[in-house]
């Protein structure tokens, strides 16, 4: 299975021009508000259609605009789970699963479909509800059922726990990881948490005012997200302006150091990143005094903050993320960094 993914839209001053390709798995669109991503969806389901560019599904042309071709939603064998689920109020859930299989005439294999899916959903006993007595992660699994059930080649899940409390979405979390597993197709998660992209996707493209930034393994992109937006979104918190110094060697004019790191330093870095949980009070790499600033407390950790002893006057102090049993009676007087945990970023 692969989707090809190269299209351009305007929508006043907004312009989406996005462009990637899948090669089976879970495909993540990682980014904040209003970067493209619920748009991305809506032009590959065919609901919106590009200015240009286009589309292919499985060798499949959906779209294509010096072709002119422009294959209707109902036969781009795509499917589209929206935020809201988008659930018939007036129908019951046997009713708006059957809606998926309104194409199928011969009853035998609709009853079968339609009990195979209930079944794998874990939907059953609640055949006869309406969608205003099923709880949050019921209608979500009979919105599936109604989008799986037409067996679509392609499946598109928009922000699918947004509207869930977060005990709710981590349990669906798991649930939905396993049913992706035997779906065995391309999936689309549009998603702004870093966490349920980390946890569901193979693969993550991050975007950012309309484009693609980076596309890359989930845990590659984590460990190099080579950009600064690439980088937030992934949940650096420690960003800072830095220069090339040395092959392997970076200066940091805002906290006063230089570090050394594991990757050669190219000559147009911007910035560097370092995240929360890596800095080491034993490291002898990379190592610096600092002065505590204040702290947070939370459930299971302690948000710290410091400066290096040489940092700017009113610059940003920078964090430090340490679980509750590992935080150290008296604040170290030095912390060291890995130069793998340097982060490199370029734009």
């Amino acid at each position: 299975m692969s989707l090809v993914v190269d299209i351009e839209k305007r929508l006043g001053d907004f312009t989406l021009c996005t462009s990637f390709e899948t090669d089976g798995g879970i495909l993540g669109l990682l980014g904040a508000s209003g970067c493209g991503k619920s748009m991305t969806l809506k032009c590959i389901a065919g609901i919106e259609k590009p200015d240009k560019g286009r589309i292919i599904l499985d060798g499949v042309t959906l779209y294509d605009s010096d072709k002119r071709i422009n294959l209707p939603p109902q036969q781009r064998q795509v499917g589209y789970l929206f935020q809201n689920y988008a659930l018939f109020p007036n129908m019951t859930v046997r009713q708006n699963i059957l809606c998926g299989l309104r194409a199928e005439k011969d009853r035998q294999k609709k009853e079968k479909a339609l009990e195979d899916v209930v079944k794998l959903l874990q939907l059953e006993g609640l055949e006869g509800h309406r969608p205003s007595q099923l709880s949050g992660g019921q209608a979500q699994r009979t919105a599936l059922a109604r989008i799986l059930v037409s067996r679509p080649k392609l499946l598109m899940l928009d922000e699918p726990f947004s509207a869930l409390d977060s005990h709710l979405r981590v349990q669906l979390q798991w649930q939905l990881r396993s049913l992706l597993a035997e779906f065995r197709r391309d999936v689309l998660l549009v998603t702004h948490d870093r966490d349920e992209a980390y946890h569901l996707c193979t693969r993550i493209a991050v975007m950012d005012g309309g484009s693609v930034l980076a596309l890359q393994p989930t845990k590659a992109l984590f460990a190099d997200p080579g950009s600064i937006r690439a980088a937030h979104l992934t949940g650096c918190k420690n960003i800072v302006s830095a220069r090339k110094c040395g092959e392997y060697e970076v200066e940091v004019p805002e906290w006063g150091v230089r570090m050394t790191t594991a990757q050669p330093v190219r000559d147009d870095l911007v910035a560097i990143g370092i995240r929360a949980h890596y800095f080491n009070q034993k490291s002898a790499q990379n190592r610096y005094p600092i002065v505590y600033v204040g702290d947070m407390e939370e459930p299971f950790e302690w948000i710290v903050e410091f400066r290096y002893a040489a940092q700017s006057e009113g610059s940003r102090p920078i964090w430090w993320r340490v679980p509750k049993d590992r935080r150290p009676t008296v604040f170290p007087e030095a912390f060291g960094v890995a130069p793998a945990n340097i982060l490199l970023l370029y734009s």
